[in-house]
């Protein structure tokens, strides 16, 4: 655990033979797999403007969203996950990544220079870019990283914390609840809530465990891991409270 930003985390030691993440559909993703996607989605969103002191927007709770999520953490820019739909409140837009029926719904109110993302589906839009198409025609590896601590991160449009504030959280929630390599923990709450990505996805990372996205068609009595992370009561034998993490 000697990240001193979250950067350090995707780009240290790739490891093919350790599940790091396994989505709502039971599909079990590797740690290399993951870190090198996560350099390609980097790569991809650079070429959409994405960098340090923006704001990227960012629709779902499934791989592309937090492939998207952590591509545009290596570019320094902050995520928003469930961002408005009017994206002229968040402060200092540049995209937003989301499905591509979400885009093309006319839901969203872009600002002028507002990248549209959309994943899933082939767009039908000629101004919608192809997340999966694009990530995967990129070159999967990364520049060197000078992240700050001090960077800004994730943000829920009211709190945003810092690379070294997720770092500190994360770390709080393994000495707390004792988070092990190979654990399972299963994220039960929505990511637009700064402490849900960070205890459920940012704080295995750290020990090598496993997150596993339930999502809306998982058996919320099914019980699919050691620990959960929940605002409300879940099978897991223990449950992670983010709220008890938020500042």
């Amino acid at each position: 655990m000697t990240a001193t930003t979250v950067d350090d985390l995707l780009t240290g030691e790739l490891h093919p033979d350790r599940t790091a993440l396994i989505d709502a559909t039971g599909r079990e993703f590797d740690h290399h797999w993951f870190c090198k996607t996560s350099w390609q989605a980097g790569n991809f969103l650079r070429h959409q403007g994405v960098r340090n002191e923006v704001t990227v927007g960012v629709v779902g709770e499934g791989p592309f969203a937090l492939l998207a999520c952590f591509g545009a953490t290596l570019l320094e820019a902050t995520v928003r996950f469930d961002p408005p739909t009017d994206l002229s409140e968040v402060d200092d837009f540049r995209a937003l990544v989301a499905p591509v029926e979400d885009i093309e719904s006319g839901t969203y109110a872009f600002p002028r220079g507002g990248q549209r993302v959309g994943y899933g589906a082939k767009p039908r839009q000629a101004n919608v870019h192809h997340f999966d198409a694009g990530v995967w025609s990129e070159n999967p590896s990364f520049p060197p990283l000078d992240v700050e601590a001090s960077t800004s991160m994730l943000t829920d449009g009211e709190r945003t914390l810092t690379h070294a504030d997720v770092l500190e959280t994360a770390r709080s929630v393994v000495d707390d609840h004792g988070l092990e390599a190979g654990d399972r923990v299963v994220v039960r709450d929505s990511l637009a809530m700064p402490e849900v990505v960070v205890a459920g996805v940012i704080a295995p990372l750290l020990v090598d465990g496993v997150t596993v996205l339930s999502g809306e068609s998982s058996d919320q009595d099914e019980q699919l891991g050691t620990f959960a992370v929940s605002r409300e009561s879940a099978p897991e034998s223990t449950v992670i409270d983010p709220v008890a993490y938020r500042d």
